[in-house]
């Protein structure tokens, strides 16, 4: 965490369930993959302390249930049906409205768009590696951003200044790199 400036948390949803292939989109569940990430991310989120003031969620089911197993009954949560099928520049222009006063904010959503956010956020200029050394999370992260993955950025200013390249990557941690 970085002292002073905002966080801004963007976490993907989840792994979903497919075992309903009649279920519309919206509608999925997590799988058991899903739900045993989703334990992981909680644990990770809870040691580094991580706890925003507002938490912007879709209104889909896997991103509900991703929500509440990581920040059970969250005071700060708000399930906003525009989440759900937004672009990454309307997640932006979602972020525009926080109020100055709000510090953190966690974005529970949806690939592309999550990924799209990030990299737009960071200025993704991703440097080019060897191939012999460890890819840098932008690279990361430019590469594929999973299920139940979760980006922490910080930035100076006020929401509503918030745009491309105006946020610092912090950290960035997977499930998998859990486990």
């Amino acid at each position: 965490i970085v002292t002073g400036a905002k966080q801004l948390y963007i976490l993907r949803h989840a792994k979903s369930s497919w075992d309903d292939q009649l279920a519309p989109d919206h509608d999925r569940a997590l799988a058991a993959r899903g739900r045993r990430a989703v334990v992981l991310i909680a644990e990770y989120m809870r040691d580094h302390e991580i706890d925003p003031q507002l938490v912007l969620c879709s209104s889909a089911r896997r991103t509900r249930e991703t929500l509440e197993g990581v920040l059970p009954g969250h005071r700060g949560a708000q399930i906003e049906p525009g989440l759900y099928g937004a672009s990454a520049g309307e997640l932006l222009d979602r972020l525009h409205r926080v109020p100055a006063a709000v510090s953190s904010v966690l974005v529970v959503g949806h690939n592309p768009s999550v990924q799209k956010l990030v990299l737009k956020l960071t200025g993704a200029a991703v440097p080019a590696g060897r191939w012999d050394e460890p890819e840098s999370p932008l690279q990361l992260i430019e590469r594929k951003f999973p299920t139940g993955a979760l980006a922490t950025l910080a930035f100076d200013g006020r929401w509503s200044d918030l745009s491309a390249g105006g946020a610092r990557l912090i950290d960035y941690v997977r499930p998998k790199a859990l486990a």
